[in-house]
């Protein structure tokens, strides 16, 4: 079994023209780092796929302050406009040819997170709140998923 951890950025700055550059706010910056240190107690993540958009790229690195990932890549599947149902294929892809990494993060956006969650758990399609994981557990060898629930921060 393995464990795929979905999680939605930390609050960023308002909209603006360039969507790929807005930044995380200072409260994103701690809701990012609260959720890093929560996922290193509850589920020692070691495999992170994320956007390459920087307010995902922020979150992504408080959570590396309390985990150590033995694969990470910049996923251009995982941005907020990108097809939930190709981005899991991949993820799946991924899966099976890391057998040795068992516990899986995806930093992403809006609504791809949510869409996420749906393809692997038809039915669920949590509203993922800033900073948000959503935890499911997966079976590479029949593909099935259990949806364990979504965890948000404090703050």
């Amino acid at each position: 079994m393995k464990t795929i951890l979905i999680m939605r950025h930390g609050e960023a700055g308002p909209m603006q023209a360039d969507d790929a550059a807005r930044l995380l706010t200072e409260r994103g910056k701690v809701q990012a780092f609260e959720m890093g240190k929560w996922l290193s107690q509850s589920y020692q993540p070691n495999a992170l796929l994320v956007s390459p958009y920087s307010r995902a790229q922020q979150t992504a690195e408080a959570v590396k302050q309390s985990n150590e990932f033995a694969y990470t890549e910049t996923c251009n599947d995982v941005i907020p406009s990108g097809n939930a149902s190709f981005a899991v294929d991949y993820l799946e892809t991924l899966i099976s040819m890391n057998e040795a990494l068992d516990n899986w993060l995806i930093v992403a956006h809006m609504p791809i997170v949510s869409y996420m969650v749906d393809q692997l758990v038809p039915g669920e399609m949590p509203i993922f709140p800033t900073a948000g994981v959503a935890v499911i557990e997966y079976c590479p060898r029949t593909h099935k998923s259990t949806y364990k629930g979504l965890h948000s921060p404090s703050c």
